[in-house]
């Protein structure tokens, strides 16, 4: 067994303890803030088969950045249960030594389907993006005219397989933000964690604006109405949610405030999209093709000595450095390619 690496940091002394790793580019909805259909539609040309990372490349990847420190996995799209093998490739991360935590980010329409399959392949637990419980609202973001019921199944389906689950809500200042309340109000009652989201500038293509973002600090005094709540203390180094629990329960509720709050000086996390490029920053511009390496007959060693320089050149700082300009004119890869 291969022994693991001592501590690989970044320019900024961040470690690399996290991978995020997107096993397609394609998705069955087109979210307003991620795939919009104007431009995601009919003629759009998502990756071949071909061009995708196969099981064996992206374990054999895994084991590599394993080896360099890191401990958690979550696996990303697009929509991951597209991806007819995905079970498959889970049992092989969890005979990864050294990962000790597997999840999956989905949009919950196929977990009754895939659930059970899951929890008995490894995977400990999965985020569900919900952005209204208004059918009307939900159907708008997105941009599929899918209802609400077919997630709150998953969600269902994912509790009684045993599966850890989290929902996360990104919230769109004119369209969802009516939801806040009805949102919170039903997932505490399930005894569910809800995490809100600040509207982000990921990618170029969903006309990002700072106008339209429901900021952290305005979601917390909603809330307070609703329930007192009283912090919780992070984790880990690294968790991006403020985290909060409502006052004499055990239920929590939590805000990614990427826009308001940067935690850029505590990101330890890598992404692999789904065409095999890392990339060191959720807002990066570009990346290093791990696929070429792996194709033209590079063994683990090489790709680790890959992954080691990338991270020891990383600056990114993208959310402390944001402006309306940088956010509106920096080429920045799409979300759909490197999940959230």
């Amino acid at each position: 067994m291969k022994t693991r690496e001592s501590v690989i940091a970044d320019k900024w002394n961040r470690p690399l303890r996290d991978l995020r790793i997107s096993v397609t580019d394609q998705c069955n909805f087109r979210c307003v803030y991620c795939m919009p259909a104007e431009i995601f539609g009919p003629n759009f040309r998502f990756l071949r088969e071909d061009e995708l990372l196969t099981i064996e490349e992206m374990t054999l990847l895994a084991e590599s950045f394993a080896e360099l420190g890191v401990e958690k996995i979550r696996i990303t799209g697009g929509e991951p249960l597209l991806r007819r093998d995905l079970d498959v490739f889970i049992e092989r991360l969890v005979r990864i030594p050294g990962i000790r935590d597997i999840g999956l980010t989905t949009n919950g329409i196929h977990l009754v389907k895939w659930a059970k399959r899951l929890k008995e392949a490894g995977l400990k637990r999965v985020n569900v993006s919900l952005d209204a419980l208004d059918d009307d609202i939900f159907k708008k973001m997105n941009g599929v005219g899918v209802g609400v019921k077919p997630v709150l199944k998953g969600i269902e389906a994912a509790v009684e397989a045993g599966l850890g689950v989290k929902v996360n809500m990104v919230v769109k200042k004119g369209m969802n933000d009516s939801q806040i309340i009805p949102m919170a109000s039903y997932f505490k009652e399930q005894g569910i964690t809800l995490r809100f989201i600040e509207f982000m500038d990921v990618g170029t293509t969903n006309g990002w604006d700072f106008s339209h973002v429901v900021t952290k600090k305005d979601m917390y005094e909603l809330l307070q109405q609703l329930h007192p709540l009283e912090p919780v203390e992070k984790a880990y180094f690294g968790e991006v949610a403020s985290r909060y629990r409502y006052v004499g329960t055990n239920v929590e509720v939590g805000f990614i405030a990427s826009v308001t709050e940067s935690f850029c000086r505590s990101c330890t996390r890598a992404r692999i999209s789904a065409d095999g490029t890392l990339y060191t920053c959720l807002f990066a511009a570009s990346g290093v093709s791990l696929k070429e390496k792996l194709r033209s007959g590079a063994d683990k060693e090489e790709i680790k000595n890959l992954i080691v320089s990338t991270w020891r050149m990383r600056m990114d700082r993208y959310s402390d450095e944001r402006t309306e300009q940088t956010a509106k004119t920096r080429k920045k890869v799409e979300m759909s390619y490197i999940g959230g």
